[in-house]
């Protein structure tokens, strides 16, 4: 048994080694972990000391893998990680995992600090620190680090330090870093690192995230970006990840004035609603929706008036249904004589539009009033009164959360929930931690938990709206076992408050699209690579480089990044631009695999010139280059008609590309009328492949007419699609103008597109939601769903993980259905109460954390007796980091002292002798104590009333429950004040 645990032991630490050798800080494992021997220990430091933190963390985990192993050996190094501070490396050790797309996210925050670390090493490094170390973004001892190499080596040295230690922390750092720089009045580097100046928190709609699909470095996870709360705090100005984000997209817009502006054309269209065409085209002219026997299935409780989460394929029509259940709502509560306000919460600009031309407003306007609302940061008219004045309001989730924000904090402006009375939350899959839905939805559990109390006390409780969530898959949450992804989606029930999850049986109307996987073979010749190869080893032999791994693997890219910090850490300018032009060649290997030689090279030839200009003043006067850069630019100058010549031979191209090739030209060959997406990783490769699809004469001999769909946002060095150019191009694949799109993830989740004969994966895998809204795509009759390998991308072997995820979660569904009601409302209730209380723990944290950075001048004690003003945390002062003592000459005039009979036994350095209590009402304070010969008065704070920011502190009855830092005694001024006037009454 402990064999097999070991064994699994072994594989997840294998599995994980590439994030513990980001995340390990060696010195300090090494501190916790005994179950070494010393010699092992040893050599390891000398490693770290030699080689660098990397590659010592490599020896560190083959020590911990090295057999045979002694009892307890896993549950050690977990806690060793624990213990030395590495809480995110200890969490994948404990399967703790983030989100794919948190994770991806974070990768890309980590890659961003990486490549502005020769800005930011210009911050004042000691105020950051301060501010860094605070908010828990650094521990104690990377504090002490970072101020001994300020005093040692300079500030700046101290920056790299500083920004080596908080990329190790957990998802959520990136953030608290923008915000410390711009509290630190950093404004450069913060607009710099993507903090917008005009950037309002209150009017935030989304969250910009600039972390696109531009690939500089490795990774493949998609960043889908459910926290979408963050708008400010996101990095805008540079491209550096390898995936789609579709939310860069931000318009300011409160359009809609007339409600008749939208195109009524569309719901005309046979696709995404699941419904009949003639139904649809008869439900914006009489106000009638019809469903089909699925649809009315899951709809029932719904219209029963209870919480339910709708779990329906893509194309199975969610949103149709959503629409019946908000004309019911509205229908049932006009005939009541109640008013009815239906919102529907989004996560994408673009859906906002979307389901308010396509579904809502088409089959409600009749009867209701329709409006929609979406922006950025500033908004034109009042959301309050949009909600006041009409029946049905589709927005963005940040933009609600904004206004029961300031509702919260007794602002005019505001939206409560009890204005509510039904919310629809779309793609409800994102209502987990950290994402906005759950922030919205975490105040009606706290609003429900409140009227069970009022309820008892035989109040009214304040009303509550009926909540309705859709999706198309719930996901596992990374779950490896029936049991925790069971537990992953009763999470999202109790978020969501949902009574039932309500799935259907598509039956006649099931399109479960043919499912294929193309792999790919190494070509037999490259000779392409080769010269690319031939000069990436040159540049090893000049910078004195030994890589032990393939070139233009992740490894490697790993390897050239890490090799380029430490160039930079140490100054060594040859090395670290030898390293740079490494990550360049590195990438054009990977696009030589992915897309045409012909653009792998156009990347590098770009990459020259732009290097070459840099090198150029505006007067064409050349600025200084360095020996090693004169080197490199020859070197390519050299090899690059070589390199223009062999990507002309269409014989040298990848697979992967001939693979794609053969199924676009066989798709639409067997076909009459073709309609196929392609979901790609990056913009470029999204771009690339699409110009070569246009300048293939054999695809245009059998009529196929692409075109590309990416992502907004004006970040990206490659040019960005507007909302308006992006509506275009889905409007001629509506209409068959163009009928082979290549698209980033934007078009994976929610939006609107017209059913496909096939469905294209080329070389993209994310998690098992993202795979089944892909799928959803293939709606036509006989649809096909095809992945393409790509050279190193591991797509094939992580597609299999998800079908195997997509089954459990299945199955898991079926279990939860499964339950009785009262087993099933009972888990539902302990998961809410959990995360109320998580989340009172958070709020208390925060707290403290602001009392931590706040003047003690702000906190304010009063007498718990007679309410009278004792002092303020300016006169109090700490001793020993445990006593607190006021020696103000005004305090000592307030209390009057008596003696402690209960003493019973004499201290040596403080000695109680009595206790102090207030002149007025006798209240007792706390105690005099002896310390070092001086008698002092010691205050209890459970004595007092505490007032922080003129808000009353309810329960403060430690010291350790007010985190505020109060200033340290000083013993020799006290002192010889003291003396001063014991001399001046002997005198007397």
């Amino acid at each position: 048994m402990a064999s097999d645990e070991d064994e699994i032991y072994e594989c997840l630490i294998e599995d994980f080694r590439p994030r513990l050798r980001e995340h390990i800080v060696v010195d300090r494992v090494l501190d916790h972990l005994h179950v070494l021997e010393n010699d092992q220990t040893d050599q390891i430091r000398q490693k770290a000391r030699t080689e660098g933190n990397i590659i010592a963390a490599d020896l560190l985990i083959n020590a911990v893998l090295k057999k045979p192993h002694t009892r307890g050996w896993f549950r050690a190094f977990v806690d060793a990680l624990s213990n030395a501070g590495c809480e995110y490396a200890a969490d994948y050790m404990q399967v703790n995992l983030p989100e794919p797309e948190v994770e991806a996210e974070n990768d890309n925050c980590v890659r961003l600090i990486q490549l502005l670390s020769p800005s930011l090493v210009g911050m004042k490094t000691e105020e950051v620190c301060l501010h860094c170390f605070s908010e828990g973004l650094l521990t104690e001892e990377d504090s002490d680090i970072i101020k001994n190499e300020i005093t040692n080596r300079g500030s700046r040295s101290g920056a790299r330090e500083l920004l080596r230690s908080i990329v190790r922390g957990r998802p959520g750092w990136f953030s608290k870093f923008l915000q410390i720089l711009r509290e630190t009045e950093h404004q450069t580097l913060y607009e710099l690192t993507g903090g917008s100046p005009d950037c309002d928190k209150q009017g935030s709609d989304e969250k910009l995230s600039s972390l696109k699909d531009e690939p500089t470095g490795s990774g493949s996870a998609t960043v889908e970006n459910p926290a979408a709360d963050e708008s400010c705090d996101s990095p805008e100005l540079m491209d550096i990840s390898t995936t789609e984000d579709p939310q860069g997209e931000a318009t300011d817009l409160y359009e809609g004035a007339s409600s008749e502006s939208s195109e009524l054309a569309k719901s005309l269209e046979p696709s995404q609603d699941g419904t009949d065409p003639v139904a649809a085209a008869r439900g914006p002219e009489n106000g009638d929706i019809v469903l089909r026997d699925y649809q009315t299935d899951v709809a029932r409780p719904a219209l029963e008036g209870k919480n339910i989460i709708i779990c329906l394929p893509t194309g199975s029509g969610k949103t149709r249904v959503a629409v019946y259940i908000t004309k019911k709502h509205l229908d049932r509560r006009r005939e009541e004589g109640q008013s009815g306000k239906v919102v529907v919460l989004v996560n994408k600009v673009p859906l906002v539009e979307q389901h308010y031309s396509s579904e809502f407003l088409p089959f409600l306007k009749q009867a209701y009033k329709v409006e929609r609302v979406s922006g950025d940061c500033q908004l034109k008219i009042s959301f309050t009164e949009i909600v006041k004045k009409n029946d049905v309001i589709i927005c963005t989730a940040q933009i609600l959360e904004n206004f029961l924000e300031r509702s919260n904090e007794g602002e005019d402006e505001g939206v409560n929930l009890s204005d509510l009375t039904l919310i629809i939350i779309d793609e409800c899959h994102h209502t987990q931690k950290g994402g906005v839905y759950n922030h919205i939805m975490m105040r009606y559990l706290k609003q429900k938990h409140k009227n069970r109390k009022l309820e008892k006390e035989q109040k009214k409780p304040m009303p509550l709206p009926q909540i309705l969530g859709l999706t198309a898959s719930p996901g596992v949450g990374g779950a490896t076992k029936m049991e925790k992804a069971e537990e992953h989606i009763l999470r999202i029930c109790a978020n969501l408050d949902a009574s039932k999850i309500m799935t259907g049986s598509l039956g006649e109307y099931k399109k479960e699209p043919r499912k294929i996987t193309l792999t790919v073979e190494d070509r037999k010749e490259d000779p392409f690579g080769e010269v690319i190869k031939k000069i990436m080893n040159a540049i090893h032999a000049h910078a004195k480089l030994n890589p032990t791994c393939d070139l233009g693997s992740q490894n490697y890219e790993q390897w050239v990044v890490q090799k380029e910090r430490k160039a930079a850490t140490d100054e060594d300018q040859k090395l670290r631009v030898c390293a740079e032009h490494l990550r360049q060649y590195s990438e054009g290997l990977n696009l030589s695999n992915t897309i045409r030689m012909s653009d792998a090279f156009a990347f590098l030839n770009k990459y020259y010139e732009e290097e070459t200009k840099r090198k150029t003043t505006p007067d064409e006067e050349p600025i200084t280059v360095t020996e090693t850069e004169r080197f490199l630019f020859s070197l390519f100058n050299e090899n690059k008609e070589e390199l223009q010549r062999l990507a002309r031979i269409p014989a040298y191209e990848n697979d992967s590309l001939s693979k794609l090739k053969s199924k676009i030209l066989q798709e639409f060959s067997s076909r009459e009328e073709a309609r196929g997406i392609i979901f790609t990783k990056t913009r470029r490769s999204a771009i690339a492949l699409s110009q070569w699809i246009q300048e293939n004469p054999k695809f245009a001999d059998i009529g196929v007419k692409a075109s590309h769909v990416i992502g907004g946002g004006d970040q990206s060095v490659v040019k960005p699609m507007t909302s308006a150019e992006r509506v275009d191009v889905l409007n001629k694949f509506r209409n068959g103008d163009v009928n082979l799109l290549i698209a980033t993830t934007v078009a994976e989740e929610g939006l609107d597109i017209p059913a496909c004969n096939f469905v294209i994966r080329y070389g993209l895998v994310t998690n098992e939601i993202a795979m089944i809204q892909a799928e959803g795509r293939g709606r036509a009759e006989d649809s096909s769903y095809t992945l393409v390998e790509v050279k190193n991308s591991g797509v094939a072997e992580k597609e299999c993980v998800n079908e195997y995820r997509k089954n459990m979660m299945n199955k898991a569904i079926d279990k939860i259905r499964a339950l009785k009601q009262a087993d099933y409302d009972k888990r539902i209730l302990e998961f809410q109460i959990q995360a109320i209380m998580e989340e009172k723990v958070r709020m208390t944290k925060k707290k403290q954390k602001d009392m931590k950075n706040a003047n003690p001048s702000e906190v304010k004690f009063s007498c718990r007796g007679c309410s009278k003003h004792v002092c303020t945390g300016e006169d109090i002062q700490i001793i020993e980091n445990m006593h607190r003592v006021n020696v103000t000459s005004e305090f000592c005039k307030l209390f009057i002292q008596r003696e402690n009979t209960s003493l019973q036994e004499r201290l040596l350095e403080s000695d109680t002798n009595c206790f102090i209590a207030c002149k007025d009402c006798g209240q007792r304070w706390g105690s005099m104590m002896m310390y070092r010969g001086i008698e002092l008065p010691c205050l209890h704070v459970k004595n007092f009333v505490v007032t922080f920011n003129g808000k009353k502190i309810s329960k403060c009855t430690k010291w350790n429950e007010l985190a505020v830092k109060f200033a340290a005694f000083d013993y020799a001024e006290h002192a010889s004040r003291v003396a001063e006037s014991s001399d001046d009454e002997e005198t007397m």
